[in-house]
């Protein structure tokens, strides 16, 4: 039951102000252009200084710069299917501009700045690069101990996840509310 005089025990939250959700998507915006522009950098500088099949070590023979033209999703998983993965991915940018009209919080900021540039920058290559629209390879380089090789687009997504699980793991959400915060305090009131 509630009390008088007190907050509904519901998650209902005040409305974000629009100065806060301005600052907030133009964080988000700078993050992605920032990833993207950096993407595209290294990319170019691959195609440029790198040779396929011939890889350099960076640290050691544990990270190596190492060019692919990769048709399939990560671990170059789903070769062959490089239009179905165009389309998940246009989806995914969709439902990260979607989710971001709802941006109060500066870690959600961060992640969806992360995952926007990230997704743009590997959907770049799918629309840009041969053999063609929709059907494109993402230029990948960067070689991890043998195991898969990825870019800086790549980077920014895993990056990208992790924040996002932990922002969910502590109860934040999209708006900015903390979850668990309010679970507690009907506990509280119970």
């Amino acid at each position: 039951m509630q009390e008088e005089g007190r907050a509904p025990l519901s998650a209902a939250t005040a409305p974000i102000p629009p100065a806060r959700r301005r600052r907030l998507l133009t964080l988000l915006g700078a993050i992605a252009l920032a990833v993207l522009l950096a993407d595209q950098a290294t990319k170019a500088w691959a195609l440029a200084a790198l040779t396929p099949g011939q890889p350099r070590d960076l640290l050691g023979s544990g990270i190596r710069l190492n060019l692919i033209f990769n048709s399939g999703a990560a671990f170059s998983l789903g070769n062959g299917a490089t239009l179905v993965l165009t389309c998940i991915a246009v989806g995914v940018l969709l439902v990260i501009l979607a989710t971001a009209r709802r941006i109060g919080s500066r870690g959600w900021a961060w992640g969806l700045g992360l995952m926007l540039g990230g997704s743009l920058g590997n959907l770049g290559d799918r629309f840009f690069r041969a053999p063609g629209p929709g059907r494109g390879h993402v230029v990948d380089f960067i070689d991890y101990f043998g195991w898969f090789i990825g870019n800086v687009a790549d980077i920014a997504i895993v990056v990208a996840a992790g924040l996002i699980g932990v922002l969910a793991f502590r109860g934040v959400g999209v708006d900015g509310t903390r979850e668990r915060a309010s679970s507690q305090e009907e506990s509280a009131h119970a």
